[in-house]
């Protein structure tokens, strides 16, 4: 079997039984990069097969085969891209604004404008418009490091670009290399929650609430509705979002609003609680808690519940509560020095964004299984930085790939009916067997259902 994918698995006690179980075909370079992205993915995937697969068996079914193709993973990674409105104008991508790598004075820094409301306010501290003209000459007057601080200093998004030994040299990098990719981290008592013999899926039955934003989170709760989850998206009616991201990611998933400023609306969240299995969040670290939702408070609220928390720089060490994104995990980690060379760059991709996703996916599978098997409460830990981390010990390719060609993409693409209009997909990346993933619902715009779990689940 392959050792990427029998580690991961062994960090989560999962195992193949008998290892022929399990395919990953193909390989990198499949993406314009010589880290092994596709590969990544592809092993994420599959080690969520062989959790969906042990769900299945306790559930009554057979185990089952499990089947990645590395170039399908690798194309998950760029899915928004891939997903088009076919028959009426597509919603935009938003969020435009300052996202780029500029010079300082000893090195190099991204700035992450991220929403309009951030980018107003780093502008406002740099003294500059939107301009990148003028963006670049407030920057080339600062330190890195110097920068760095002043941003973090003010809850703003933006990082110093490293070495990937400048980050395993740095406390939070060292903080994180003590993590695996993905925690799963028992945090109380409560009885056995066996999963119901029958159903047509793995997660038939379980009801996931999901309380994030962007890729990385959506792309969790979207893998856990491909495998039978029903999954309820909750999002703040106050919040920017980017459209197009929310076409990618809500396929599965009903959506509705929530302002958790409102006592009446924060309490239907708590009522919501009550009626889930898991309770998914992807704001910065403590976010939550400060509302009384944090994994203790809610686990004691509903025992037995898998809280899943995903950010972007870890849930350990000085970085914890810095707000970040996919562009900043591969500034910080050193992926983008190694990727541009003299002048850093980006993979053009979203590698830490929905693999982290899948990982996430990953260990809320192994959170149900064991909360099948010996009862307790969980909490599952994944982070873009970790994830970072991962992908750069899986190694390197020989060379680069030229992306995906729509050829071979074809029959890795689906339509579905949407609100959104006839949307052309990429279909689940992984194959299984007994139960082929796929999602039962159409993605939707945020806020389209009621706050209430679909009373015929």
């Amino acid at each position: 079997m392959d050792r990427a994918l029998d580690s991961l698995l062994e960090s989560l006690g999962l195992s193949v039984q008998p290892t022929s179980a399990v395919t990953i075909d193909g390989a990198d370079p499949v993406l314009a990069t010589r880290f092994l992205a596709g590969k990544a993915a592809a092993t994420a995937l599959a080690a969520t097969g062989v959790a969906a697969s042990d769900l299945w068996q306790l559930r009554g079914g057979q185990r089952q085969r499990v089947r990645v193709d590395v170039r399908a993973a690798a194309a998950s990674l760029v899915s928004f891209l891939l997903c088009r409105v076919l028959d009426r104008q597509p919603p935009g991508y938003g969020g435009a604004g300052i996202r780029d790598v500029f010079p300082t004075r000893d090195g190099w820094f991204f700035l992450h404008g991220s929403f309009p409301n951030t980018q107003k306010a780093a502008l406002e501290f740099l003294g500059c418009s939107a301009d990148r003209v003028e963006v670049a000459r407030a920057i080339a007057g600062w330190d890195a490091q110097e920068l760095e601080d002043a941003i973090a200093e003010r809850g703003l998004c933006g990082a110093r670009v490293r070495t990937e030994r400048e980050w395993q040299d740095h406390p939070q990098g060292q903080a994180l290399a003590a993590h695996p990719p993905v925690e799963v981290i028992r945090l109380g008592d409560s009885p056995p929650e066996p999963l119901a013999e029958g159903g047509t899926q793995p997660l038939s039955g379980i009801r996931a609430l999901d309380l994030t934003r962007v890729l990385a989170g959506p792309t969790c709760g979207r893998t856990l509705a491909q495998h039978g989850a029903e999954v309820l998206r909750i999002a703040s009616p106050h919040l920017p979002s980017v459209p197009h991201f929310v076409m990618d990611t809500s396929h599965g998933k009903r959506s509705a609003h929530l302002d958790l400023d409102r006592p009446d609306e924060a309490k239907r969240l708590r009522e919501l609680v009550l009626g889930a299995d898991v309770f998914s969040q992807g704001y910065r670290s403590g976010a939550l808690d400060r509302r009384g939702f944090g994994p203790e408070e809610l686990c004691s609220l509903r025992p037995g519940l898998v809280y899943v928390s995903i950010n972007c720089y870890g849930h350990v060490g000085p970085w914890a509560a810095r707000p970040g994104w996919e562009q900043l995990a591969q500034t910080v980690t050193g992926i983008s020095a190694e990727q541009g060379g003299e002048v850093p760059e980006l993979i053009p991709a979203a590698p830490t964004d929905y693999t982290t996703g899948y990982l996430a996916a990953l260990g809320t599978l192994v959170a149900l299984g064991r909360r099948a098997r010996e009862g307790g409460s969980f909490w599952v830990r994944a982070s873009l930085c970790r994830t970072g981390m991962w992908l750069q010990s899986l190694g390197r390719a020989h060379d680069i790939g030229a992306g995906p060609d729509r050829e071979w993409i074809a029959p890795c693409l689906t339509v579905s009916d949407t609100p959104f209009g006839r949307v052309e997909h990429l279909a689940p990346a992984v194959e299984l067997s007994e139960t082929p993933a796929h999602w039962a619902r159409p993605t939707v715009p945020l806020g389209t259902h009621p706050a209430e779990w679909d009373a015929v689940s």
